[in-house]
């Protein structure tokens, strides 16, 4: 079956799953703002840097260029209801944290709040955004220095996120949401011990 690559959100369908986040950000004026992303990911190890995606009206967006700061909470299953709250419309200057009944938590590095009901927080520090012509992309890329990251002990398990205890929120295409299997496979590395790879 052929792919339909017309519909706008094709990537909806074929590259998800994806972690869902709250990104928590602060205007000039020192108000808080939250909203969901699941175009997130690491871009480099060392030093630590994460690149989101973004259209160029979200105040998200609006919220990092002014103050330089936004914070990445990553957000459990239990949360989709408050998450759903944060992506309605609100205007500039609305606290969705406080809208969607979330607490604010003090950051650590950065001025700008995590979220106290997320498992695991990621501040950071606005370095870099990569702007496209329309006929090239319709979102702007992010790129953070991580200054600090923090999980609640509960959700670490050897020194690693305990993923099945976390039960972390997975967005789908359009408001479809999903969660993690509730087991682990393993860190099987029978492969990478019988043939080494290419780079």
């Amino acid at each position: 079956m052929k792919l339909e690559l017309a519909r706008r959100h094709w990537y909806d369908y074929m590259m998800a799953p994806r972690l869902a986040f709250l990104i928590s950000t602060m205007d000039k004026e020192g108000r808080p703002n939250a909203a969901p992303f699941s175009s997130v990911m690491p871009f480099s190890g060392e030093p630590p840097r994460v690149v989101f995606a973004s259209r160029t009206d979200r105040h998200t967006l609006l919220n990092a260029r002014e103050t330089g700061e936004f914070v990445i909470n990553v957000v459990p299953i239990e949360l989709l209801r408050e998450l759903m709250i944060c992506y309605k419309y609100f205007d500039r200057g609305v606290n969705e944290i406080k809208e969607a009944g979330l607490t604010e938590r003090k950051s650590k590095m950065v001025k700008v709040p995590s979220i106290e009901e997320c498992i695991l927080w990621i501040e950071c520090k606005y370095l870099l955004e990569i702007g496209f012509a329309p006929e090239i992309a319709d979102h702007n890329l992010v790129i953070g220095e991580v200054l600090y990251a923090e999980c609640k002990d509960e959700f670490i398990k050897n020194g690693d996120l305990d993923i099945i205890r976390a039960n972390l929120l997975l967005h789908g295409e359009g408001l479809r949401w999903f969660t993690v299997a509730k087991r682990a496979l393993g860190n099987d590395t029978t492969v990478l011990r019988e043939k080494k790879g290419g780079k």
